[in-house]
């Protein structure tokens, strides 16, 4: 058994290089068991780059709004509250809407596999969420 304490004690940092424009993370559980848990904030417009996990990946939309995208797929709007389950190997990205920040919690499963940068083509037919 880990026990973390909830005391605001871990540092967020800047991300890069598998994400487009500014993201920091907190870590919340970093790397045990195959198990990564960190909290998430993307400023407006920022996202991952396309990427899939060995065993899945869990969202806990905390606040904001924004969109996740599965491969082929037309990005789901995502708001406070929201949960995602992506299978694993699902093919995704995730950022926030153009006009809003979001943070949310990932729990990512296994190895992360990181591929090519979401394209501003692709992000910009997202529809923003209200």
């Amino acid at each position: 058994m880990i026990v973390i304490p909830g005391n605001g004690s871990a540092t967020s940092e800047r991300r890069g290089p598998t994400f487009t424009g500014e993201v920091w993370a907190a870590p919340v559980l970093p790397g045990v068991d195959g198990v990564t848990v960190a909290t998430i904030f993307f400023t407006p417009g920022a996202r991952t780059f396309w990427h899939h996990h060995e065993h899945g990946q869990l969202l806990q939309v905390l606040a904001g709004s924004g969109f996740v995208c599965p491969y082929g797929e037309k990005p789901h709007p995502l708001r406070a509250g929201d949960t995602v389950w992506v299978p694993p190997g699902e093919r995704h990205w995730h950022g926030a809407a153009p006009g809003s920040f979001l943070t949310h919690t990932a729990v990512s499963l296994g190895a992360t596999t990181w591929l090519d940068e979401v394209s501003d083509a692709d992000y910009a037919s997202s529809d923003t969420p209200k």
